[in-house]
């Protein structure tokens, strides 16, 4: 349950596009064709979905406050965290670099058409915010990591998907002219910002009310018992009264 409700909330809720704005540069250049968003959103997921626990092994065992007590007693006290960025981007580099091997071995004219914006995947701030949210939010297992990486890029994916798929309809459509261009695609991208943002109440609303303790209700129901007998006595007390005096 935990997986399943960290990799819905890291698609819709802290989607990287509509919820933090990272990544919008490759957002907005490659999604002029869906065709090219697919290939470059699939990278993104492969990306993300490596990297993430990767760097998630990084801090538990290297980077944090006495993470290499692993070494031994004396290493214990060593604190290497002003490395994450440097060590961050070095898996990012390396499996970007994977990614752009294997797209040009297999497809050429995927490679051609994503251009500059393949290689710079490396430096892309989503790419890189998921390991440094993955690391602020303290995610507690490797496995939840990995869910959290593949939900990231799932949900950059969703978003540049969605932006190619109405821009190629956009064309067709009559636009204002002084909104022609990034224009418009700024405004569709801030209107399906706030519909995700509807997607916040799908772990927040229809929480239970804590339940209370037996014996508390225990005591109110019998203070509710006494109540209402006193209530009754008093009731009949007045009755009696009025009965003696019309008599």
């Amino acid at each position: 349950m935990e997986h399943l409700e960290l990799f819905f909330k890291s698609i819709f809720i802290d989607n990287m596009v509509f919820a933090t704005f990272l990544g919008m540069c490759s957002y907005l250049a490659v999604s002029k064709k869906v065709s090219t968003a697919v290939g470059l959103g699939a990278a993104v997921i492969f990306v993300l979905a490596i990297t993430v626990p990767l760097n998630w092994l990084l801090d538990q065992y290297l980077l944090q406050p006495g993470a290499l007590k692993w070494l031994g007693a004396e290493f214990a006290d060593y604190d290497l965290s002003f490395l994450s960025f440097i060590m961050f981007i070095a898996t990012i580099a390396t499996m970007v670099q994977l990614v752009e091997i294997i797209v040009e071995k297999f497809s050429p004219s995927l490679y051609n058409s994503l251009g500059i914006f393949l290689p710079l995947i490396a430096v892309n701030c989503a790419i890189l915010g998921g390991s440094l949210f993955m690391q602020s939010r303290e995610i507690p297992t490797l496995g939840l990591a990995t869910t959290y990486g593949i939900g990231s890029g799932i949900g950059w994916f969703l978003a540049i998907l969605a932006i190619a798929a109405i821009r190629e309809k956009i064309r067709y459509s009559s636009v204002p002219p002084a909104l022609r261009g990034l224009g418009i695609t700024f405004i569709i991208t801030g209107l399906m910002a706030i519909g995700f943002m509807s997607f916040g109440g799908m772990l927040t609303g229809g929480d239970e009310a804590p339940k209370e303790n037996k014996t508390v209700v225990a005591e109110k129901e019998v203070n509710d018992k006494n109540t209402l007998s006193k209530v009754k006595n008093s009731k009949n007390k007045v009755i009696a009264n009025n009965t003696k005096v019309n008599e």
